[in-house]
């Protein structure tokens, strides 16, 4: 079933100059962003940094010191029942029932959502897709790290709500389920939600459609993936690998190329270089070229993507110091 979601240019949330403050302790400072309706937006930053108190700001469950926000075009403290049935948010603690069955949680999750008994079906689903199947009658308390996450999530998901909150969805799960996840979290956006996730996990930058990067309280930036990309290293990268050794004169040279930023550096193979250039695509033609005038023989050329790990380190390592 598609959920409504507001207008494709609007965006579904905003943020402006968003703060909160506890004691003389700055948890979140100046955020501003906004995230178009139907997207994945990634939230990624380290522990600490401000992620979770964001969420909770988005979600109602924290007033801002400062700067204001709106959720589905209302403030989170003017959430109605109407605003909040179209709103799913998992939390990073587990904080269902640990005395009720796997079961009896989704069933009661349910019922507070106001949905119909007939709704075997939409929960046999859940338990699914979460593999908790074969675990449903039993206790939540005796549900390991791992199933507590999945039955989180199927709770959260069981009203099919059209915006997501996802708090460190994926954490203390194994990779295969990890990527089992994102999958369904791309046929959620396909059906027309919008999710935002918040991650430690760097790599599952490659997911979002957009993504915010915290550090210390702040946002460092928005951009897609590809931006984060050309952002940490001022463009793209080209690795190129010929038969000859490039000389000290011909990395000279090829820095003089209109669209090669900086002198070429040498990878960890003696007959390779990395350069980094305005587009890849567009820069490997002339690339080849002038290697066959200056009789060059190229055996590889090709876009090199630097681990999202990579880029983040270099972002992080490039952030203004605290005020």
């Amino acid at each position: 079933m598609r959920s409504p979601t507001p207008a494709a240019d609007a965006p579904i949330i905003r943020t402006e100059g968003l703060t909160k403050q506890f004691g003389q302790e700055f948890a979140v400072r100046d955020v501003s962003f906004e995230v178009p309706a139907g997207k994945i937006f990634g939230f990624i930053g380290p522990s600490g940094s401000g992620k979770t108190t964001t969420v909770r700001m988005l979600t109602g469950f924290y007033a801002p010191t400062a700067g204001r926000a709106t959720v589905l075009g209302h403030s989170p403290s003017e959430f109605g029942p109407s605003i909040r049935q179209k709103i799913g948010y998992m939390p990073q603690q587990f904080v269902l029932y640990p005395t009720l069955t796997v079961w009896e949680n989704l069933n009661f999750t349910a019922s507070i959502y106001g949905m119909p008994l007939q709704r075997q079906a939409r929960l046999n689903e859940l338990l699914e897709f979460v593999q908790l199947t074969e675990h449903k009658r039993k206790l939540a308390r005796n549900l390991s790290g791992g199933m507590k996450r999945r039955l989180s999530l199927a709770a959260t998901l069981v009203h099919n709500p059209p915006l997501l909150f996802l708090d460190e969805p994926t954490a203390g799960i194994d990779p295969v389920l990890r990527h089992h996840f994102w999958e369904h979290f791309r046929k959620l956006q396909d059906e027309g939600h919008t999710l935002f996730v918040t991650t430690q996990y760097v790599g599952e930058t490659a997911y979002c459609d957009l993504v915010g990067v915290m550090v210390r309280g702040r946002l460092l930036v928005v951009d897609t993936p590809g931006g984060l990309r050309r952002r940490a290293f001022a463009g793209e990268m080209v690795h190129l690998y010929t038969q000859e050794r490039l000389t000290h004169k011909d990395l000279l040279l090829l820095a003089q190329l209109p669209f090669v930023h900086a002198k070429p550096t040498r990878l960890d193979d003696e007959h390779g270089i990395c350069l980094v250039v305005d587009r890849a695509d567009t820069a490997i033609p002339p690339l080849v070229e002038w290697c066959r005038r200056e009789y060059i023989t190229v055996l590889s050329i090709e876009e090199y993507l630097p681990p999202f790990d990579e880029v983040f380190m270099k972002l992080v390592a490039e952030a203004p110091p605290d005020e």
